[in-house]
């Protein structure tokens, strides 16, 4: 008698396409009976990114959705209140068992909306806005730009990812979105993966505090 494997309901919340691959492919390769939703918060009327993201989708076997949030090359800050409101409007209201985000401080040295990002999902979590039973924020560092990020060696989850995952994710990187094998992009393409986990709102939102002094 076979073991019936529970699904789980997964969001994913980044801010560009490919974040989601980057930081978290192997997690969701890895977890192919989560049924998950992707929030990409930015490029929707990209002519170049948005069709890849869609291909992406098809390829993890999830579901998303896109949003048009400022990201032009000078990264003007964006007020909070302007990303909760994008990330409610993507994100269906629902209870999620798991959601997947950016670090508050973002996982190279440095891109604005990932920090703003994480920041945001957190705080919604906190205000009870967004339902969850667990947080996982990705958990990587590049040391001030010393090296192509990396996991980190202390985060709560480090998911080592099989050869045959990782040519997936590698795959979706370079054949899908595109990207050539000597871009940082594909040079980056983590091969273990790191979280945060939180499974209590006020744990991640003291986290935050501490993070963000």
């Amino acid at each position: 008698m076979e073991m019936q494997v529970q699904k789980k309901k997964a969001a994913l919340i980044v801010a560009h396409p490919d974040d989601e691959t980057l930081w978290a492919g192997g997690m969701l390769l890895s977890n192919p009976h989560w049924e998950c939703f992707i929030v990409c918060l930015c490029r929707k009327y990209d002519p170049d990114r948005a069709p890849k993201f869609y291909r992406m989708l098809e390829v993890l076997q999830c579901t998303g959705n896109m949003g048009n949030l400022d990201d032009g090359p000078d990264q003007i800050p964006q007020d909070k209140s302007e990303i909760d409101r994008l990330i409610l409007q993507l994100l269906p209201a629902e209870h999620y068992d798991i959601i997947l985000t950016h670090n508050p401080l973002g996982e190279y040295t440095r891109h604005l909306r990932h920090e703003e990002t994480g920041c945001s999902v957190i705080g919604l979590w906190d205000e009870g806005k967004i339902s969850c039973d667990e947080l996982l924020v990705f958990a990587y560092e590049d040391h001030n730009k010393q090296y192509y990020p990396k996991a980190m060696p202390n985060a709560d989850i480090q998911l080592t990812l099989p050869s045959e995952i990782w040519q997936k994710k590698y795959e979706i990187m370079t054949q899908i979105y595109g990207f050539t094998t000597d871009s940082w992009e594909a040079q980056t393409t983590p091969k273990t993966e790191a979280f945060w986990r939180f499974s209590s709102k006020k744990d991640a939102h003291n986290w935050l505090k501490e993070t963000k002094l």
